[in-house]
Order: C-alpha cells, then structure tokens, then sequence
C-alpha cells in the first residue's frame, strides 16, 4: 500500500502548487534594444544631404521605446555598411511625451516620429565620377549604448553641386515675365552628365514651389518667358543648378545645386491688348434702313474683353459709339443718314480696362 499513498500524495502536492499559481520558466529580462530603421530617406541639395527618418517605436521585443538613445549616422564610399563604429555625426535622442514613457506596449495608431539631419559634404571627398556614391546608413541606439543593427541603406551622388546663376532677375512684359540671369561658372565636360537650370516660381503667402521652366546650362541662353503666371498677384522666383547623371542601363539620376536670392515681382497689368487691324467698312441699305457694317481682324490676347469702336464725321472728333465692349471683331452702326461720310477706328481692351491705341482710320459714305 505504501507505493500507491506516495504516488497519491504527489499527485495532490503538484495539484496544489498548480493550483496556487507557481509561475512557469521565467522570461529573460528585455535588452530594450529599438527597432532598426526601415524608411532612411535621403536628399541631396548642392553639397549637403538631408537625412529623414521614422523613429522606432518599438523594441525588438515588441514593447514601445522608453528611453531611446543617440542615433548614428553612418557615411561610406562603399554599399556594403556592415556597422558603425566610425559614425560621422551622433544625433540627440528624440523627445517622447510623458505619456509614451509609461506604456509597456505600443500604440496601434498613434503619429509617427520623424527625425532628420543634415550632413555637409566636405568639397575634398567629392568626385567628379559619375559612378561614384555617397551611402548612408543610421543606428539607433539605447540608452545604455546598444543597438540592434543599422538601418537600410541609401545613396546620393557624390559629384560636385554647381552653384546658382548669378544676377538673377524678373522682369513683368506684356509678353510674360522675363527672368533672366548670367551663368556663375561653365558646365563641366563629364561624359553622361548634363547640366541645366530650373526656375522655381512661389506665390506670396504660399509654401509650394511650381517649376516654370529648366533651361540648358550654356553661355548662349540666359534668359526665359514665364506665361503660365496670373496677373495682379505677387510672386517671388529662383534659380538653382541642376546636375542629372545617365548611366546605361540605369533610371537617370539628378540633384539640386544651392538656390539663387530670391526674386519677388508684382504682375501688375498695364499693357493693352494689340492695335485691331485690318478695318473695313461697308455701306447697306438699298430697299432698307441704311447701315455700315465694320469688320477687322481679330486679337488674339487671352484676356482680351472686347473692342471700342469709334466714329467722326467731317469735321468733328472721334466719339465712342458702343455702350459695351463688342465681343466679336464686326459692328453695325445703324445711326447714320444719307449723303455723310463717316470715319471709323477700333480699339481693344482687356479685362483689366487696359486700352490699346486706335486702329487706322477707315471711311464710308452713305448715298
């Protein structure tokens, strides 16, 4: 009987144990290393390149980043960055809320954190290749110093930026706006390289840029017309020298030189539409209530409004005679008696009221 009472009374004793709740095997404590980085983001902008990045919210054991310490930025000629124990920069540890600082998990939708630095190129580690490449890499590390690995990978060219036109300037035509400029330095002769400069236009109050135009970078063209401007408004414009790489086989690639002082205009409309031209007049009435018919040449401004017409008779001053613009390049003048001689000119005017000048005169007697 002896076997079966101390089989029993193990039974019951690992029973009770269970039953009181004896924790199981015991987890390793968390190493709090961040998650490594996924998004690194790079741009190059003359002979600086601006990194950006989602900070890791999470450790690698799926709980939310506490206290999270310094990042390295890693900066290499070759592709392969296996670590980064020679960092060109350490960047501060990102800011968390008090309320990020107590959760053990982390948040489904809370924002995303972004971090970003910018690293000035030193003019003797440019090249003039089109091959060669600057790579990046960041490491965020704990608060004791670890890390769980670096960052995905991104690149920029690592030719020379050219700097901006200089003598930039913008001028308000009737044409457009002239924006006109001289050439800073020559365009270096790299094969499968091409230089150009593209002209960035801004209206005041607003912060989107719209490029109006990219011109080659040759001594033989200095200047452009922008006509997809709205007048009576302010704007402000630059230049900026743009380096883009061909390589067979491969999507080009291009960056941005640093950007030429800002130009602001105001695109105040003064200028009339063109002389009307071309008029003819052409007596009607036989049988009927005598009339002059007037036709010209139509304008072809796309703010035209439409055309005065005008009338004097010998000897007199010219009198408009249309209460409204007339929106088609023909008149009817109607008010006109038998054995006088009339004489006729057209202008036109734009939406502003800008007037043009008088068309020359033409004549027409009534029998």
């Amino acid at each position: 009987m002896k076997p079966f009472f101390f089989r029993f009374l193990l039974i019951y004793v690992i029973a009770t144990l269970v039953g009181c709740g004896v924790p199981g095997v015991p987890k390793p404590p968390s190493l709090d290393l961040p998650q490594p980085v996924t998004d690194l983001r790079p741009l190059r902008k003359g002979d600086s390149v601006f990194l950006e990045w989602t900070v890791p919210a999470e450790t690698t054991d799926h709980l939310a980043v506490r206290k999270p310490g310094q990042t390295l930025i890693c900066r290499s000629t070759n592709a392969v960055i296996g670590d980064c124990t020679n960092p060109v920069a350490r960047v501060a540890p990102p800011q968390l809320t008090a309320g990020n600082h107590k959760k053990t998990k982390p948040a489904k939708h809370s924002a995303k954190l972004t971090a970003n630095y910018a690293d000035n190129l030193p003019s003797a580690i440019l090249q003039e290749n089109t091959a060669a490449r600057f790579f990046y890499a960041v490491s965020v590390l704990n608060e004791n110093g670890r890390s769980a690995g670096i960052s995905n990978i991104a690149e920029v060219p690592a030719l020379p930026a050219l700097p901006p036109p200089s003598d930039f300037a913008a001028k308000v035509t009737a044409e457009g706006v002239v924006l006109s400029w001289t050439a800073t330095v020559a365009a270096p002769a790299i094969p499968g390289v091409e230089y150009l400069y593209r002209i960035y236009r801004r209206p005041d109050g607003e912060t989107a840029d719209t490029v109006v135009g990219e011109v080659p970078l040759v001594p033989s063209v200095m200047q452009m017309l922008d006509h997809s401007f709205e007048w009576e408004k302010a704007y402000s414009y630059r230049a900026t020298a743009v380096t883009r790489i061909h390589e067979a086989g491969k999507p080009d690639t291009q960056f941005e030189g640093s950007d030429s002082p800002a130009v602001k205009i105001f695109t105040h409309d003064v200028f009339p539409p063109a002389v009307p031209s071309g008029l003819q007049a052409v007596f009607s009435g036989a049988g009927q209530r005598p009339f002059i018919d007037l036709i010209w040449a139509p304008d072809v401004e796309a703010d035209l409004a439409g055309y005065n017409v005008y009338r004097r008779e010998t000897p007199g001053e010219s009198v408009k005679i249309n209460t409204e613009p007339v929106k088609t390049p023909a008149f009817r003048d109607m008010n006109v008696t038998s054995a006088e001689t009339y004489f006729y000119s057209v202008s036109a005017v734009d939406v502003r009221g800008n007037e043009s000048a008088r068309s020359q005169e033409t004549s027409e007697s009534v029998p």
